[in-house]
């Protein structure tokens, strides 16, 4: 039988408290969750940080300290029967902690399936997310839990685990490793520490040499041999979802259904896809077609249901339809223009008309005199200004060449007259 080496990151895996590199604020002398676990007294969590930062870890090592027994769940692949069948067997053999990865993939319906587990003290659940929890995790269930921000690792963190990985594990000391260069290692593996242990073990096995130099170009050279055909956490995920926008922008459904197509057979997140649909709907498309937002969102909330497989029809309906939608980029620029002008302006005074006067005192300072309701009069308008002084006549807000924008500006043109030189 042929034993099989567990990955380096895995044999260097701590299995103490103070093994652990980084998050000294929460696991340092004196942090909040060091004092917890020390007491035996741990809360259901949500564990929220970057890639490769330390948080399955910490739940080894929480569970490990405590005594208590511990299971894990993938939210990529586990589901509403997974999660019950861990509370069933709380039930009868005594409290357990439930870590769950990736908890904002588990859709609405699992993650309502924890509640009562998690309120009557059933199971201590440790989920653990690189998405911002107050969007992916119901706000009831992350109301239950107590919210850990893990950081990135910094520079000397990342070094630490390089020397102690050279210094200690089993199979590499059985080279001798110089650690010559590590500005490509620390680079490539974007402060991610099993990205970081992974090309370190990648270069030391491509080495047949007792002796073994870790130098940049090496590092870069065999990174790039064992590049994925789509890494979504690295470099590649930033440029399909880029070439994905751009061709949503230029109109072309085909590159753009092709692109998505290169997302989702790499496991790209579904929710990933569908928020930055969301933004394209705004920032390319706007009032050209207004429609294109409604859509987007309902994209977004239905593959948030769905989940793959199904999702990947929803994701190309959206895609396909913002392709081939017209385009406007006015209301993305009216937003930055008038976002400049704040910023070189500063804090100029609401005029006086336009205030809300509440109260008598107000009302004497003038606040709120002279201003005209719309609707009292004929067509539900009357001129009067709306911006500081300093800013009349600014146009922000610029209607695009588009059949939906041709017909603000007509109507803008028709009120305001020659005030606003649409």
């Amino acid at each position: 039988m042929q034993f099989h080496l567990a990955p380096l990151a895995e044999r260097l895996r701590p299995t103490q408290i103070d093994e652990l590199i980084g998050q000294e604020h929460l696991v340092g002398k004196g942090g909040v969750l060091r004092n917890s676990i020390e007491q035996g007294r741990i809360p259901s969590m949500i564990l929220w940080g970057p890639p490769g930062v330390g948080k399955t870890t910490l739940a080894h090592i929480i569970a490990q300290q405590v005594k208590q027994p511990f299971k894990t769940l993938s939210a990529i692949s586990a589901g509403v029967k997974d999660v019950r069948e861990v509370i069933e067997k709380a039930r009868y053999s005594g409290r357990i902690i439930l870590f769950i990865d990736e908890i904002h993939r588990f859709n609405k319906s699992q993650q309502d399936a924890l509640l009562a587990a998690v309120e009557k003290g059933i199971i201590t659940l440790i989920g653990a997310t690189t998405e911002n929890p107050s969007f992916e995790v119901n706000p009831a269930l992350l109301s239950r839990c107590q919210l850990y921000v893990l950081k990135s690792l910094e520079k000397d963190d990342l070094i630490r685990l390089l020397k102690r990985a050279v210094e200690t594990d089993s199979e590499l000391i059985k080279k001798d490793i110089n650690l010559q260069q590590t500005e490509a290692l620390l680079q490539l593996s974007g402060g991610d520490a099993r990205r970081l242990l992974n090309l370190l073990e990648l270069v030391v096995n491509a080495s047949t040499k007792d002796t073994v130099d870790i130098t940049n170009d090496e590092v870069i050279r065999l990174a790039q041999q064992k590049a994925a055909l789509y890494d979504k956490d690295g470099e590649q995920h930033y440029d399909i979802i880029s070439a994905f926008i751009k061709s949503i922008r230029g109109s072309d459904p085909n590159a753009a259904v092709y692109w998505l197509a290169r997302m989702i057979e790499g496991g790209e997140d579904v929710k990933f896809i569908a928020r930055r649909m969301i933004i394209s709907a705004s920032e390319d498309i706007g009032n050209a077609n207004p429609t294109a937002l409604v859509i987007a969102t309902n994209a977004f909330q239905a593959v948030h249901v769905i989940g793959y497989p199904e999702a990947r029809i929803i994701l190309s309906q959206c895609a396909t339809y913002l392709a081939c939608s017209a385009k406007s980029n006015a209301a993305y620029l009216a937003i930055d223009e008038a976002l400049a002008n704040v910023k070189k302006t500063g804090d100029l005074p609401v005029p006086l008309h336009l205030r809300n006067a509440p109260t008598k005192m107000m009302k004497d300072l003038n606040y709120g005199k002279g201003y005209k309701y719309s609707h009292d009069y004929p067509g539900n308008f009357t001129f009067q200004e709306y911006l500081p002084a300093e800013l009349n006549r600014k146009i922000f807000f610029n209607p695009g060449n588009n059949s939906r924008e041709e017909e603000m500006r007509k109507r803008l043109k028709a009120l305001w007259k020659d005030y606003y030189q649409y």
